[in-house]
């Protein structure tokens, strides 16, 4: 498979290049900074340059032509203020899903967060990031033309991973390792049938492998 990941120098990002260059997957991540394109190489994947904060929709599904699948994988970042939220959380997502549609990419696959939700009340940086988030994933929800689906991890952390997850509609409150989240996103990617679900992922005692198949049906 092609696989183009939009945010390819985030940190899960990196995990699932390693992941799918690995096992063989032709993978490009976009990147706004030509100096992070070796971290990219590193990990197997091929760097391409495109700010999707400023890119017209056209630029992107250049960039998309003849892949695969596509992974939403950017985000603005914890030290971003609200206007990031805004133009990258949820812009550049609604923005890759367009460039998705027009380059004819039906496997789409977002990671959001937790507890995203366009209704989301509140003022801080955090509640305009999960209504970004919810806005963006209600966006990717309503296009016919993706075979969508939506991860929702919990908490992050750095820890090594499991293995070893507990993936569901609905799992509750709970941390998940960025390792485990790279092993999820790599097998959705490649599990159609999964499409059209939102899936919230923590950590548990269910092999990825298992997860998914379960959630998709098999």
């Amino acid at each position: 498979m092609r696989i183009v990941i939009a945010g390819g120098h985030g940190q899960i990002a990196l995990r699932l290049e390693r992941l799918l260059s690995a096992r063989g997957d032709e993978v490009a991540g976009i990147i706004r900074n030509a100096e992070q394109g070796d971290d990219l190489r590193a990990a197997g994947a091929e760097p391409v340059l495109l700010d999707l904060e400023s890119a017209s929709v056209d630029e992107a599904a250049a960039l998309l032509q003849g892949a695969d699948a596509a992974v939403f994988a950017a985000g603005a970042g914890p030290g971003s203020g609200t206007a990031r939220k805004e133009t990258v959380d949820k812009g550049a997502a609604v923005l890759f899903a367009d460039a998705a549609v027009r380059a004819g990419v039906r496997r789409f696959v977002v990671v959001s967060s937790m507890g995203a939700d366009p209704a989301h009340q509140g003022d801080e940086v955090f509640d305009v990031y999960l209504r970004a988030k919810g806005t963006a994933d209600a966006y990717v929800a309503g296009q016919n033309a993706l075979d969508w689906t939506i991860l929702r991890p919990g908490a992050l952390t750095d820890a090594p991973g499991t293995g070893l997850v507990r993936l569901e509609a609905h799992t509750g409150r709970g941390a998940v390792t960025r390792d485990d989240v790279a092993a999820v996103l790599a097998e959705l990617v490649d599990t159609s049938a999964t499409a059209g679900l939102t899936l919230e992922l923590i950590g548990g005692s269910t092999p990825v492998t298992v997860a998914v198949k379960s959630v998709a049906g098999n």
